[in-house]
């Protein structure tokens, strides 16, 4: 049976398994020039730092169920699992179990142990059975879950074994041959197919019958089409017709009101309703705060101290604690996701949890007020009195400053900032003498993986973090650590603390594995700490619509989640009005041209990577790069022709023909394009098969995660992908400036426009006629940022700027500018930046110039302007051009709204082949 490998290639554990420390080689080789002041070679260390916390920490297969999220339920087997006299894991009827492959058995090497979800081993599958499966678990082709169907006995234990395979139908129907040919089950599927054949066959007929009633009355459709699209675009704005200076009333009714948020008004599935929320008890104020907490608050600082003392159910109560149900005599708890038991001994519960407010509600206040409120009482040992504070960079100065705003100076704490390579050694007696700590996540993760060591040393250590146990721990913009092999995630993991806290107004950004990686953070028990059991109680389940998996994530939001929206009634922020238009616009003639042979293109490309999908010669993937880069140019030509280059066409003609580039100066460039498009398109590195992290593009035009490609770098020097050599650290692309964007400068005629600049300086001009307005600009591209501030400048709008290519200082001068000198009306800033620790309520419009993918990005850019401290009715607009890939852009983030905000339903996992089907037909949507 050929190995899976899912459209992408996942390198052979033998490539990533070197000596030295995961990524301590990462920023060595870019090294600054030796001409700079200390203070600036520091600061670049410290990027670094921030760097390396994503990397990603190769370790066992402990992940590699990610990898099968999509699979389909195939048949159950029911066998038995033997030799249980000889081991001590406990296990009860019904209990979710873990089935291992175990290769280097010494008496056999197809073995499959079972273990509990604590991997306290049961016993093993039988010989004869396990050598029927391991061939199927050992390619890929079958992944296998278990769950006891009757009581352990004195030699074995029955058990049914639910066989997942793949969707894809050709290699579903070799599967399922082969699996007969074994005597395997696969009813499930079988019976599926039998219904989805009886389906379609009744879906012809019906549309068969109604052909037949149509007759040749066809006029009527295209009457109504018409019409219909009347309507759309009734908000259309079209240039040339020498309406230079619309009233902002007229901009208003030429544009579409639209609500992104709209999806969550439907139903919030999980976690508590509002009305719930709404009679949730309120705690006291603290008296060493200044600032009055608003009810809401209140009510979340006592939400916060309830879930730092967690109490155990108590006997025969209906009630579950963190999932943990207890026995009528007390005797037994039972773990109602994973049905794991504990007799006469009680689980541990987490101490912590997930605030998930809104961004713009308050997070830090209320957190501030639960540090506040600690008692400096017998209880509290002066080792555990110091709360740890993990943070982004950009976010700790924040912090601090926030502490010292909200409590009173004769309760003031003693914070310390712990960051940075000026940072004195500190022992656990030395942040006992502060009642804060505050570092960030290139820190936590440097201290905890040293360079130049093997493996992390054991906690706990003589000095630093991990030499102390906190009274808490917080991570701000917790969703940092959801990948759970980084770097930071494993970091924080283990960090000795009495509670944990995640910040985050975004819990789930990709799919319900972010959820998972908070959840072994905060210390959970009973069995969703493994990903395994994570996945098979949760996310496959509710990729299938199981309803019980449905209640179960509810029951496990609820116990470990608050998260409340700004447009709750209760909540009443009193902020003014938001208001939000899709404000669209008509090509000029010779922009539609450009568009439209750009599209033609790409739609070639498409058929090209559809007909190529099973050539395995290499050419389908440069042909789905190609295919890529040309997504990207419709989207950039929708905001400025002027934006689409040809380099990346010029680099893959010259890989046609030799594998790698020589790195000249404009191949340098182009293969930043490349990598760009790589960003841009979410790509996975193909060696971890992880979003991509530190991305980096090598002269073979393959793209990586920085940490991975250089492991391989270390025990061989060739590219795994394609072969290509000598492939050395010094010959790895990284991004231009930051992710997604470039400090090139576009060859630029401030006399020539663009239709978006048009409709851009159309707004602006009409809402400069309302006094004190200020507007911020959002563009993922500081390439159209820079289009923008040449039409700023010629039409004499005074602006500031924050991006990616700035330095702090000139950030925070930027911001500056736009809170305090009226005569700044207009603030140029890019998504990548804004996404998190930004305070833009001095400004009350935003237009977003282009759709992000993640509308998460922007739904976070928008919350800077209107949040917390906004005094102003807030309006904001989308600009989209008509009958353009940015429709369809919107359409998508409507779906992914729609699933977070009503189901956090996993997507199809992208890392598979028929993830990559799945991303093919977005790629068809967005090209009709």
């Amino acid at each position: 049976m050929a190995p899976r490998t899912h459209g992408k290639r996942k390198i052979d554990a033998i490539d990533l398994t070197g000596d030295d420390d995961v990524g301590s080689a990462s920023w060595a080789h870019r090294a600054p020039p030796g001409d700079v002041t200390q203070s600036q070679r520091n600061s670049w260390m410290e990027q670094g730092d921030e760097a390396d916390a994503e990397d990603i920490v190769i370790s066992s297969q402990d992940g590699e169920d990610s990898v099968y999220q999509s699979y389909q339920l195939y048949g159950i087997l029911d066998t038995k699992i033997v030799g249980v006299q000889y081991y001590t894991g406990h296990a009860t009827p019904g209990e979710h179990v873990i089935v291992r492959r175990e290769p280097n058995n010494p008496y056999d090497s197809n073995a499959l142990r079972v273990e509990n979800v604590q991997r306290a081993q049961i016993g093993h599958i039988p010989r004869t059975m396990a050598s029927k499966l391991a061939k199927y678990m050992d390619s890929g082709a079958l992944l296998v879950e278990g769950s006891l169907s009757g009581h352990v006995g004195s030699y074995d234990c029955p058990i049914a074994l639910k066989l997942f395979g793949t969707s894809e139908p050709v290699e579903r129907a070799n599967l399922r041959s082969q699996m007969k040919a074994d005597s395997l089950p696969s009813a499930v599927i079988d019976h599926k197919e039998k219904e989805a054949k009886t389906r379609k066959a009744e879906e012809l007929k019906k549309i068969a019958a109604a052909k037949k009633v149509k007759g040749g009355k066809t006029g009527g459709r295209g009457q109504q089409w018409g019409h219909s699209s009347q309507t759309d675009y009734a908000g259309t704005l079209s240039q040339g017709d020498g309406n230079s200076s619309q009233s902002f009333e007229n901009l208003i009714d030429g544009s579409e009101r639209f609500n992104p948020r709209e999806v969550g008004s439907v139903v919030e599935k999980f976690g508590a309703g509002e009305d719930a929320l709404a009679a949730m008890p309120m705690a006291e104020c603290p008296k060493k705060l200044t600032t009055q907490l608003l009810p809401y608050q209140r009510q979340a600082l006592a939400w916060l101290l309830e879930k730092e003392n967690p109490q155990l159910p108590s006997a025969g109560s209906d009630d579950a604690v963190q999932l943990w149900k207890c026995s009528r005599n007390g005797q037994i708890y039972t773990n109602v996701a994973t049905s794991f038991s504990l007799k006469n001994q009680k689980p541990t519960l987490a101490s912590g949890g997930i605030l998930s407010d809104d961004m713009g509600m308050g997070k830090t206040i209320e957190m501030i007020s639960l540090i506040a409120s600690d008692n400096a009482d017998s209880t509290v040992s002066s080792k555990s009195k110091t709360t740890l504070i993990i943070a982004p960079v950009g976010v700790m100065s924040n912090w601090s400053g926030q502490i010292a705003h909200h409590i009173k100076p004769d309760h003031a704490l003693r914070v310390l900032v712990y960051h940075g390579h000026n940072k004195k050694p500190m022992k656990a007696e030395d942040f006992g003498e502060y009642d804060v700590v505050i570092t960030s996540y290139g820190t936590l993760a440097t201290e905890y993986f040293p360079r130049g060591k093997k493996d992390p040393p054991s906690v706990p250590r003589q000095q630093g973090l991990f030499s102390t146990e906190w009274r808490r721990v917080i991570l701000d913009e917790g969703h940092i650590i959801r990948n759970p092999q980084t770097k930071s995630a494993l970091a924080a993991l283990n960090l000795m603390a009495q509670s944990r806290w995640v910040l985050t107004g975004t819990p789930i950004i990709n799919n319900l594995k972010d959820l998972f990686s908070l959840v072994r953070f905060i210390g959970l028990t009973g069995g969703l700490e493994r990903l395994e059991i994570f996945n098979s109680v949760l996310i496959r389940p509710l990729n299938q619509g199981d309803v019980n998996a449905s209640l179960l994530l509810q029951a496990l939001m609820a116990t470990i989640c608050l998260r409340r929206k700004k447009e709750m009634k209760f909540v009443d922020l009193k902020l003014p009005e938001l208001s939000e238009y899709v404000h669209r616009i008509d090509f000029l003639d010779h922009e539609k041209e450009k568009y439209e042979a750009l599209q033609a293109k790409a739609k070639g490309l498409l058929h090209t990577v559809q007909r190529n999908q099973t050539n395995s010669n290499g050419k389908g993937q440069d042909t789905y790069r190609h295919l890529l880069e040309m997504l990207l140019r419709l989207r950039q030509v929708c905001n400025h022709w002027k934006l689409c280059g040809e380099r990346v066409n010029s680099v893959l003609s010259v890989l046609e023909s030799q594998k790698v580039v020589d790195l000249t100066p404009e191949n340098r460039k182009a293969l930043q394009d490349m990598l760009q498009v790589s960003i841009e398109s979410r790509e996975d590195c193909p060696i971890c098969l992880e979003n991509l992290h530190n991305p980096v593009i090598t002269a073979c035009a393959h793209v990586f995660g920085a940490d991975c490609i250089e492991r391989v770098i270390e025990t061989q020097h060739r590219c795994p992908m394609c072969r290509a050599e000598p492939l050395e650290l010094e010959s790895l692309v990284h991004p231009a400036v930051d992710l997604g964007e470039t400090s090139d400068q576009p060859d630029i005629d401030t006399d020539t426009s663009s239709s978006k600049v048009e409709a851009l300086l159309s707004i602006l001009k009409a809402s400069s006629k309302k006094p004190g307005t200020k507007t911020v600009i959002f563009s993922q591209w500081t390439s159209f940022l820079n289009i923008i501030q040449a039409q700023l400048d010629a039409n004499g709008y005074k602006y500031a700027r924050i991006d990616g290519t700035m330095r702090a200082n000139e950030r925070d001068a930027s911001l500056t500018a736009l809170e305090t000198d009226p005569e700044c009306t207009v603030m140029l800033a890019s998504l990548a930046v804004c996404s998190v620790g930004l305070n833009l309520v001095a400004a009350n419009q935003v237009i977003l110039a282009d759709s992000w993918w993640a509308p998460a990005i922007e739904d976070q850019a928008v919350d800077r302007v209107h949040r917390l401290g906004q005094k102003k009715p807030t309006t904001v607009w989308r600009l989209v051009m008509n009958d353009s890939i940015e429709d369809q852009v919107l359409n998508i983030q409507a779906e992914k709204r729609k699933l977070m905000m009503t189901a956090f339903q996993e997507k199809t996992g992208k890392r598979m082949k028929e993830g990559s089907t799945a991303r093919m037909g977005d790629i068809e949507r967005l090209l009709r």
